[in-house]
């Protein structure tokens, strides 16, 4: 693939409250603070000839094409083009890859990434007709993500104990990552806030331990899409918790767009899949097998891994089932510890793998994101050491 990452950059990740860190900003604010901060480091943001960005709630403050808001409010030039996509929780690495493809050999710059303020757009505020449609076949039927998670997790055999096991991991290597620079070398603080602020790092194995299933009793509304009862699995803690953030990534056609400063990777397999919406949130491994064979490689040859903790069974199903070294994956932490602010999370973990291959002077890293309804989305990169 003839496309070449020149910047990634992120903001860190705001509860999504009222007080929450980011609360106070305008999602276009967001990702103008991203085009600031990728000027600063010599890039050339505001010549792309394109902003994608993904968002999954598309109302209020995120209505409008937030796209095309952002691209006047950041100032790019009146000529790029601009485009707000929602593919759920794998939006931003969708934009990122559509990007690519759209300059790919071609002395050409586009902007991609995603946005996502759940303190000023909550979860399903949308309120689509297909969240309650009933006409659907059962298997196809909107099931919230957190039920579809437990549902997962009950059919995959995966028991409470590994789900334990795992949000402890994901937080003790977030709250580790934030003492090591080189974690945070693309995180950009906007509106005071630098950190990412949902890592919880008082987590024990026996605070996991004692707390309850959190989501029987959403269960009730989805009873007939569920087809009966489920063993409900999944805490609060087990799942990323809701947050403002935003992701942007800068990319071109040739190695030489920005004349000396190198560009960070290239992507060398990009992909997005379908899968069974029954399943639900397994595409994303769907997309990794095929962005691996597209780059040529296989899971053995990466140095560094981001795999979406969309919750704690995805990742728990992916160490099950592949021959994969758990010191690879998630290094600094996933999502469980971070957040999870939906249409960026993708455009966050490319800016993550990056600062992660990095630190370890690693070559190759993998991004493999998944979501509701069976979408999933992953891309393999090559980091250019500089």
């Amino acid at each position: 693939m003839q496309a070449w990452i020149l910047d990634a950059v992120r903001t860190p990740r705001g509860k999504a409250r009222p007080d929450g860190g980011l609360a106070a900003q305008k999602p276009q604010q967001l990702v103008g603070g991203l085009v600031d901060a990728l000027e600063a480091r010599g890039g050339a943001p505001r010549a792309a000839e394109s902003l994608t960005l993904g968002c999954v709630g598309q109302i209020g403050d995120q209505g409008g094409h937030i796209a095309l808001v952002s691209k006047l409010h950041a100032g790019l030039d009146d000529n790029a083009v601009a485009l707000t996509l929602n593919n759920y929780c794998v939006s931003g690495l969708t934009a990122t890859g559509l990007a690519a493809l759209q300059v790919a050999g071609r002395s050409a710059s586009a902007l991609a990434g995603g946005v996502e303020m759940m303190s000023r757009v909550p979860f399903m505020a949308d309120k689509a007709a297909y969240y309650t449609d009933a006409s659907f076949p059962k298997r196809s039927r909107y099931v919230p993500v957190v039920l579809a998670a437990d549902r997962l997790a009950e059919s995959q055999g995966i028991p409470r104990a590994e789900l334990d096991r795992l949000a402890l991991l994901s937080q003790q290597r977030a709250a580790a990552a934030e003492s090591r620079p080189a974690f945070s070398a693309s995180r950009v603080a906007i509106g005071g806030l630098a950190l990412d602020e949902c890592i919880r790092p008082q987590t024990t194995a026996g605070s996991l331990a004692a707390m309850q299933p959190g989501f029987a009793a959403l269960a009730a509304q989805y009873a007939d899409a569920l087809e009966g009862p489920i063993d409900h699995r999944h805490t609060i803690a087990h799942a990323p918790p809701v947050c403002d953030g935003a992701g942007l990534v800068l990319v071109s056609g040739t190695p030489d767009a920005a004349p000396g400063r190198p560009p960070r990777a290239r992507i060398l397999g990009y992909a997005d899949a379908g899968g069974d919406p029954h399943a639900s949130l397994l595409a994303g491994i769907t997309a990794m097998h095929a962005a691996l064979r597209r780059a040529g490689l296989a899971l053995g040859d990466m140095d560094r891994i981001e795999f979406m903790e969309s919750f704690a069974v995805t990742l728990a199903i992916f160490l099950r089932d592949h021959a994969v070294d758990l010191d690879k994956v998630n290094v600094a932490g996933g999502h469980m510890a971070k957040g999870h602010p939906m249409g960026a999370s993708g455009a966050i973990l490319l800016s993550s793998l990056l600062d992660a291959l990095d630190e370890c002077g690693g070559r190759y890293g993998l991004v493999a994101c998944t979501g509701a309804g069976g979408v999933g989305a992953a891309m393999v990169v090559e980091r250019l050491a500089p």
